[in-house]
């Protein structure tokens, strides 16, 4: 059975937990004010669901979805995400996080940040641009005509695969943009942030995406 370990339990970590357990897997849920916060949400995701601090979550997980605020994820703990893949679900929003520099210059994407910072984790983008009940309202059967497409990118192989496959299980076609500094073409305000697009759709999105 396979772990995943979330560190951030909101609209977008609970869905997605919602959408692993639905397919066989055990989640372990965290959050910044203690394990014993999320009694009411394990109890809703089942038992297939526990809560943890984010260093245990981090720790026994198989592979992590990191889904809390950027200037929140910059400062997880960094030594039990060593070797694992690392779902990065981060945007960039200014009015929330302040002005990073090196991402309003360009010189770094918003998954880069938090790739520099999990230096020995494998972090690859996802469930940037999908609203949190889409996750499982848009979920379709491999091979359904038009099904969603999501996007992912990263600098290992490895966890691009990984993410293809799980995109793959809980209702969705993959689309890979290639290394984390091509990940800003899906970032909030591009041509396919947002939108219901399959594969063929999406791709020609990310084509049309340009930085000013």
């Amino acid at each position: 059975m396979t772990t995943i370990g979330f560190i951030g339990s909101g609209r977008i970590g609970s869905s997605v937990a919602k959408a692993a357990i639905a397919h066989g897997y055990d989640v372990i849920m965290s959050n910044s004010r203690g394990p014993e916060t999320l009694a009411d949400l394990v109890a809703d995701l089942g038992p297939h669901a526990t809560a943890a601090t984010g260093s245990d979550a981090a720790k026994s997980a198989d592979f992590v979805v990191v889904t809390v605020p950027l200037k929140s994820a910059l400062h997880i703990p960094v030594a039990p995400l060593a070797g694992k893949v690392v779902i990065d679900t981060n945007n960039y929003y200014f009015e929330r996080d302040g002005h990073i520099a090196e991402i309003d210059d360009g010189d770094i994407t918003v998954s880069g940040l938090l790739q520099r910072h999990l230096k020995d984790s494998r972090v690859a983008k996802g469930f940037n641009h999908i609203q949190s009940d889409q996750i499982l309202s848009d979920a379709t059967q491999h091979g359904t005509p038009g099904r969603r497409a999501l996007a992912t990118a990263s600098d290992f192989p490895y966890a691009i695969a990984l993410v293809t496959e799980f995109f793959d299980e809980i209702g969705f076609d993959t689309v890979a943009i290639g290394p984390l500094s091509e990940s800003w073409r899906i970032d909030r305000d591009e041509p396919g942030y947002g939108g219901r697009f399959d594969r063929d759709q999406l791709t020609a999105k990310i084509a049309e995406a340009s930085r000013p």
